[in-house]
């Protein structure tokens, strides 16, 4: 736990330094760590760089959620 606060604190901090138009950048409360399969890393690399349109479609709180209940997890 302590490791994602120092993460999410240096990168806020370091974020601010890109440009003015971060200056009120702050992370969420809580956070989701997941792992994948290695050989999967391109299937994420696109769902990253296609983010925003695939968000137009489906909220990023409905895709969570459904990933929580999907891996029945506890939420």
């Amino acid at each position: 736990m302590k490791l994602i606060e120092e993460l999410k604190s240096h990168s806020s901090k370091w974020i601010k330094t890109k440009d003015i138009k971060y200056k009120n950048f702050y992370w969420q409360r809580g956070y989701g760590g997941f792992s994948i399969n290695p050989t999967e890393i391109n299937i994420v690399k696109n769902y990253i760089l296609n983010q925003e349109e695939h968000h137009r479609k489906r909220t990023f709180q409905d895709e969570y959620r459904a990933f929580l209940k999907k891996y029945k997890i506890i939420y």
